[in-house]
Formats: C-alpha cells, structure tokens, sequence
C-alpha cells in the first residue's frame, strides 16, 4: 500500500483548521485527566535496526501496513504536516484528519505526534515514540482521547476495541524492520 498524496487544496484547507483540543504536546507528559488514555509499550526484535525503524515511522510505514490508507501532505512525517487516514470501504469508510504536532529526532529516541482536526471521529492526540537504550528497542504509543462525533459516541464500546485493535496493529508494524 502507497502514501497518497493531498492536492495543494486538500492541504491548504486542513493546514487552515484548528485542532479540536486545548492540550497541544500533552503526550509529552501526563495525559489530561477529561480524556481516555491509551500506553502501550513493546520492544522490538533484537535485530532490529533503529535507523530502518525511525526511517519506516517517518514515512508513514506504521498506519500503512496496519491497513489504513494514508494521504498525506508530504511522504515524509513533519512538523505541521497534515494526513487523513481513513480505515474502512466504500461507504463504511472513516476518514480521520490530523496534523503533526510535534517531531522528536534525537540520537536514542525518534518520532511524532498527531492531534485530531475537525471531522476526525475522536478528539485528542497520538504519540508514536521509538527510543533504544542499552541495546533495546521500544516503540511506545500514547494517547488520550474522546469521542468528537455522534458515531464515536454511540460506537462507545466499540469505538474503544476498534481503536486498541488498531493500536496492537501498529505496535506489530514496525517488527519487520530487522537485520
């Protein structure tokens, strides 16, 4: 599966929304308390290759092999870049816009967070972090979020195992980068 690519007015419109919540960069710390939480933490094979891993987060290899379509404003993860993933078909389709709130890139610990724009099914933020430590790779995601539709909401228990379904999807997608 490939990374589609916004039109220039897909992403003007989305770079122009506001994201649909108050705490921007809150999965650097405490989750906020008027949200639902989701930390999920694995480590990786121990051949696995931090650099190819870092490489495949930023390119958007996580959702992709997880199943969801991706379109993105750039094929590469980046600060103020907008995506809308979309999981489902035809009319049963979920689209769900975000924009990457901020980047990390140090030595021992790469990756990015997304908040959600409006029209996404749920409000709040994602965290998607590789670090290595003596010679250990995890790859933890965080996040803290809420129903922001009427689907969302009446979904209830069933938004909530989609939405850790998908999370056990992504922790598994960056095993193959090994060797």
């Amino acid at each position: 599966m490939k990374i589609t690519q916004l039109s220039p007015q897909q992403r003007a419109e989305l770079a122009a929304q506001s994201l649909t919540y108050d705490e921007v960069g809150a999965t650097k710390q405490e989750l906020p308390a008027a949200y639902g939480h989701l930390v999920r933490t694995v480590t990786l094979p121990a051949d696995c290759d931090f650099e190819r891993a870092c490489a495949a987060l930023r390119q958007w290899q996580v959702p992709l092999r997880s199943g969801v379509k991706v379109a993105a404003s750039t094929p590469q993860v980046g600060q103020d870049e907008v995506v809308v993933l979309a999981i489902g078909i035809g009319p049963f389709r979920v689209k769900a816009p975000c924009r990457v709130v901020y980047l990390i890139d140090e030595p021992d610990r790469c990756g990015f967070a997304y908040g959600t724009l409006p029209s996404h099914p749920e409000t709040g933020e994602e965290l998607f972090l590789l670090e290595r430590l003596e010679g250990r790779i995890t790859f933890t995601i965080k996040a803290f979020s809420r129903p922001a539709t009427r689907l969302a909401q009446l979904g209830g228990p069933l938004s909530r195992f989609v939405q850790r379904a998908y999370t056990a999807k992504y922790l598994a997608a960056l095993d193959e980068e090994t060797g």
